[in-house]
């Protein structure tokens, strides 16, 4: 890795904020966004060149390739385009290895896949990584899968949403109705087998932290407990969010067009402050990304999985 070259946070902050949707420059002053970018994109340098945490990394994962093949790569994709390269582990499932296109130096096209697969392939030979994923704010690249989209608005234009009859939120108290939510889970799993690619409960851990914050509800519809909804205080994109950690509504509550009343509800219950409502969903996932749409939440950009042999 040649260190001299490595762009600055601050550099990666304003490549990154030039592939974003164009909506979103409304929702929050330029200074503030680039400010939170660079603390985001700091890590990619870190991962770059912080030789323990690759060896960290490295014993983690186990799949072979000395500490110095889990650095992050900055390189020249094609003339005009460099690229943040790092290898992941989808899940950390050591099976699914792939390299993420972090950030690029300017948005990318369809014309610039072959160069990214190739470089991609080059610099993370040893994992043999089957696929590369690469951001896009906007349209479709045809022939691609699709991973998570990110659906997002200000919280002030949702709650003023519709919301349908007989639903409300109660904060969450404890983890009561966990083995609730798992058994939601596994009827949907169940019903839909695709489903489990795309989405999953978050852990008991993870549930518990987003109790103590304060942001996570119980979801009653006719009086009877169905589901959850609740989100974390971060920055995403760059914006300074509340990001969803769980939207579930459980088998009885299905079918019945209530996904768009948890964005407004929770909008309505969070902090009454400029943060956004930001969650992915995947790509695939029409029914969530239909609810979400009809609540206010845009589209504002998504991941795309590109194969890297035919």
């Amino acid at each position: 890795m040649d260190f001299e070259n490595l762009p600055t946070a601050a550099d990666l902050a304003r490549f990154a904020l030039a592939a974003q949707h164009l909506r979103t420059l409304e929702w929050c002053p330029e200074s503030e966004r680039l400010a939170n970018l660079t603390e985001e994109h700091a890590f990619d340098l870190q991962l770059a060149t912080d030789l323990e945490l690759a060896e960290q990394r490295a014993a983690f994962i186990n799949v072979g390739p000395p500490a110095e093949a889990y650095l992050n790569r900055w390189v020249i994709a094609s003339p005009g385009l460099d690229a943040m390269l790092s290898i992941r582990f989808k899940g950390l499932d050591v099976s699914k290895p792939f390299v993420d296109v972090s950030v690029t130096s300017r948005p990318v096209g369809t014309g610039d896949l072959a160069a990214l697969v190739e470089v991609a392939a080059r610099e993370y030979r040893g994992f043999n990584a089957p696929r590369i994923r690469i951001w896009s704010a906007d349209g479709t690249f045809a022939g691609l899968r699709p991973d998570q989209r990110v659906l997002a608005a200000p919280l002030a234009e949702l709650s003023g949403g519709e919301v349908a009859p007989d639903i409300s939120l109660r904060r969450t108290a404890d983890l009561s109705h966990y083995a609730a939510a798992q058994a939601a889970y596994a009827a949907v799993d169940a019903a839909h087998p695709e489903h489990p690619g795309q989405a999953g409960l978050l852990s008991e851990e993870d549930l518990q932290e987003t109790i103590e914050a304060g942001t996570m509800f119980d979801v009653f519809w006719q009086g009877e407990w169905s589901g959850y909804a609740g989100t974390l205080a971060k920055t995403k994109n760059g914006l300074p969010a509340q990001s969803v950690q769980e939207m579930l509504l459980a088998p009885h509550a299905r079918g019945h067009g209530l996904g768009s009343s948890l964005s407004v509800l929770l909008a309505r219950h969070l902090p009454t402050d400029v943060r956004v409502l930001s969650g992915t969903i995947h790509g695939d996932n029409r029914g969530a990304q239909t609810a979400a749409r009809r609540a206010g939440r845009h589209d504002i950009g998504g991941w795309w999985w590109v194969p890297t042999v035919n």
